[in-house]
């Protein structure tokens, strides 16, 4: 039992170096950001999204042009219309005048040949309007995906700062199991000698196993960390190794918090802004779509028939080939009156989309100055609590140390040593959870006053 104790504490111990080896080729916070910038899958999904918009912001842009239709038909049947007038429901057959007193079954002939131009050539700035609507469009999703962006910045830098957290916290995993270790190392020499009673080193070994225990789950949460940041970077989650320095780099700089706010300029507020500004547009889109419409009609045609001009029925052939020519150009101005009622309403539903879009923006500012403030309270916090830990964590190393001369000396029992031990794991994991806050603070108040690269810059 005791060389597998032996051999596991090897373990730990090959791990451990493994972990400690593994900082030189730490992946630095900028070098993860960078990747994450360039593969995470949501923003390659959403940068295609404004490859999309400004697709179709390109075919907004072709709205204003005409409409120009070639027609050819030949054709064989009878001709018996009547003069008359008519609506025109979808195609109307031939249009000729009845030229005969009876109607006649002779099969006649023809073809005819149309080019037509429909060409809305001004409507009183719908053409614009759209176009700045399609434009508004792609701003919307380019601060979409610039939000994006920030958002999963923010996620991988607090997913690194927790695996630094993680990665400290295993390092004092492994330091208690170290301590435990050599405690009951020291209790069964003593037991053998008599000095000590053996429920002592039952204790000790129950304390050890817990030791492992927390040890292989820490190391579990790593790895899960590991997983997530890997998802969104590319790297193999293995690699994924953070740089040890980043905390204490920055805690080394005392004006590192010291950084003006930038929330105008935002990327939340970017794209509710552009929000609001694209339902303006499309205000003004909704105020001239149902303005009149002034049209270019063009047309020219050619006809054949096989009824000549005498109205005799000649051979069929004769009727395939163009023999009269015509054209007609005109401009043409169209309104619909009982639209003024479809702009009323659909106005009156574009201006309270717009009202939303305005409230949306509002309360996005205000929940942000919020954070800012919540932001400062805790990096105030987080420097307070910094200035007063190194007193608790001397004091606890001092106490475990003078507990474990005595009990070795049999001047302590080992529940005290036992206490003294994890008055010291708690002082060391209030320090790391400490630094931890420090660092997260610091973020948090980079993240909501939009100066995250200020505070990058702080590192290598």
């Amino acid at each position: 039992m005791y060389i597998l104790k032996r051999c596991f504490s090897a373990v730990l111990l090959l791990c451990f170096a493994i972990t400690v080896n593994a900082q030189q080729s730490a992946i630095t916070l900028k070098q993860l950001l960078n990747n994450v910038d360039q593969k995470a899958p949501q923003l390659l999904t959403d940068s295609s999204i404004i490859k999309v918009k400004q697709d179709q912001a390109a075919e907004t842009r072709n709205n204003w042009l005409p409409n120009l239709d070639l027609n050819y038909q030949a054709d064989i049947g009878t001709s018996n219309n009547t003069t008359g007038p008519y609506f025109g429901f979808g195609i109307i057959p031939s249009s000729s005048g009845g030229i005969h007193t009876t109607s006649v079954s002779s099969a006649v002939s023809g073809d005819l040949g149309v080019a037509a131009l429909d060409w809305e050539v001004y409507n009183f700035g719908k053409y614009h309007a759209e176009n700045k609507v399609a434009n508004s469009d792609i701003t919307v999703q380019q601060n979409q995906y610039a939000q994006s962006k920030y958002d999963l910045r923010a996620y991988t830098i607090s997913n690194y700062l927790q695996l630094l957290r993680l990665q400290d916290l295993l390092g004092i995993q492994y330091r208690n199991i170290t301590r435990t270790q050599q405690i009951l190392t020291s209790i069964m020499s003593l037991a053998k000698s008599g000095v000590r009673a053996g429920v002592d080193t039952s204790i000790a070994e129950a304390e050890l196993s817990k030791a492992r225990l927390n040890y292989i789950e820490v190391g579990n949460q790593l790895k899960q960390v590991q997983l997530q940041l890997s998802a969104v970077s590319g790297f193999p989650y293995q690699s994924i190794v953070p740089d040890t320095t980043v905390e204490m780099t920055l805690i080394d700089q005392p004006t590192a918090f010291l950084f003006p706010a930038d929330t105008t300029n935002h990327p939340l507020i970017n794209y509710y802004r552009s929000v609001y500004q694209n339902n303006l547009q499309r205000e003004d889109l909704v105020k001239k779509m149902y303005n009149p419409k002034i049209s270019l009609e063009a047309a020219a045609w050619d006809r054949g028939s096989s009824i000549d001009g005498a109205g005799q029925y000649n051979s069929l052939s004769t009727g395939y080939g163009f023999q009269r020519g015509n054209y007609l150009v005109g401009i043409g101005i169209s309104y619909n009156l009982f639209d003024l009622r479809r702009k009323q309403l659909k106005l009156r539903t574009q201006k309270a989309s717009t009202d939303y879009s305005l409230k949306k923006l509002q309360e996005q500012q205000q929940l942000l100055d919020v954070s800012a403030n919540q932001a400062d309270v805790e990096m105030e916090t987080a420097i307070n609590r910094l200035k007063e830990i190194p007193k608790q964590l001397k004091a606890a190393n001092d106490g475990y140390r003078q507990n474990l001369s005595l009990y070795k000396n049999g001047l302590s029992d080992i529940v005290t040593l036992d206490a003294s031990l994890n008055i010291l794991y708690r002082a060391e994991t209030d320090y790391m959870q400490a630094k931890y806050d420090y660092s997260d603070a610091l973020f948090q108040k980079a993240i909501t006053e939009n100066q995250v690269n200020t505070v990058l810059n702080l590192l290598k």
